[in-house]
């Protein structure tokens, strides 16, 4: 009797107005899109409605509730109002029907969300996202959602954690689910923040390397080098651009030039402690001539006289003499770059140290402010 009836549009009330009960929704995050910024949940709810025209008197027939194939009556929409996909699917093919013309059912709601998530304290980021709830029409002769409970199910999703979610609304028509969401940080820590800090600090332990013999700048090269290679293996794991920029793209951009900045003070302080000058095409005043042209002046000879055995004399002490200056001369741009060195490894690790100190305190306790209702206009 209830089938051949044949009711498959929305019951009609006097109001116009058809009130839908949604007891209970189980929600659950299925993951969070950072390239993307989406957010993919699914949504499990239980409705129920009144159709006037499919109650009947338990005299007639002696039965409290029915089941019925579900497309053989009109069953509510509901809808994800910020979802860029919706689609709703039934969770069984069967429905319940009451005497009174109540029916129960289950339904599933699989939404992709257009969630611009807070990432600019990336990898500590954290921030909510609404999930608007409606159903096909919520003016004239529409439908109205009374939702009564929210369950969040199965928090931990990858990398992000769902913390809570909280029933909200705006207005009357307007109801939405506000999801919180964390970032799980020890992945993104150990996979991004700490190799650059150890590159850093490796940079700073090369100082204890020789300015001379070319060790130290061989190995802040390779450290450049390693670094830019790190930079575009993780062109894909960061996460994508947004209002609030992840500021960990700033940090590597900085650590970049910290290690580039620290590699050309070693090669001039290399260049300074080799020949005193700082560029190699500057001179420099005072230069002795080169132990070749000193040495092409000594020679043998016949001692034929004492004037010429005074002028030879005299020679060898100019030789060794300038020998002794060049020496001095040497040993004083070596002490000098040294000074200048250790100067500038001071400076460098002391203002390292307060670089990323301050740089996981903005990322941890700052908080940029992201508006999610834009698409409620």
């Amino acid at each position: 009797m209830l089938i051949n009836k044949g009711l498959l549009s929305q019951p009609q009330t006097e109001n116009c107005t058809h009130v839908i009960k949604v007891p209970f929704i189980e929600y659950q995050t299925l993951a969070v899109n950072t390239k993307d910024l989406r957010l993919v949940n699914r949504l499990l709810a239980t409705i129920e409605w009144l159709d006037p025209d499919l109650k009947w008197n338990t005299s007639d027939y002696d039965y409290e509730d029915v089941v019925l194939p579900v497309e053989k009556v009109w069953t509510p929409e509901i809808l994800v109002t910020n979802g860029i996909v919706s689609t709703m699917k039934h969770n069984s093919k069967d429905l319940l029907v009451l005497s009174d013309g109540t029916l129960r059912h289950s339904v599933v709601i699989n939404a992709e969300v257009n969630c611009e998530v807070n990432l600019f304290n990336y990898p500590f980021a954290y921030d909510s996202c609404p999930v608007a709830i409606q159903s096909w029409s919520d003016t004239g002769c529409g439908s109205k959602l009374v939702i009564t409970t929210v369950y969040s199910a199965d928090g931990s999703q990858g990398n992000w954690q769902t913390e809570s979610v909280e029933l909200q609304n705006k207005s009357d028509s307007r109801q939405y689910i506000l999801v919180n969401l964390r970032i799980k940080p020890t992945n993104p820590f150990v996979t991004l923040l700490m190799p650059s800090i150890l590159i850093l600090l490796a940079d700073m332990v090369s100082f204890a390397l020789p300015l001379g013999g070319g060790e130290r700048n061989g190995f802040k090269v390779t450290l450049v080098l390693s670094f830019t290679v790190f930079l575009n293996i993780l062109n894909d794991i960061l996460p994508g651009d947004s209002s609030c920029s992840p500021i960990i793209r700033t940090h590597f951009c900085i650590c970049l030039v910290l290690l580039v900045f620290s590699m050309l003070v070693s090669l001039v302080l290399t260049r300074l402690a080799k020949d005193g000058r700082l560029i190699f095409f500057c001179g420099s005043k005072g230069t002795v001539p080169d132990n070749t042209e000193v040495k092409a002046d000594v020679s043998v000879v016949q001692i034929s006289s004492p004037e010429d055995d005074g002028g030879m004399l005299k020679r060898v002490v100019n030789f060794l003499e300038a020998v002794d200056a060049d020496t001095l001369k040497k040993d004083r741009d070596l002490k000098f770059a040294n000074h200048l060195d250790k100067t500038f490894f001071w400076f460098y690790s002391i203002g390292g140290t307060m670089y990323f100190i301050a740089m996981i305190i903005v990322m941890v306790q700052y908080r940029c402010v992201v508006n999610h209702f834009e698409f409620w206009y």
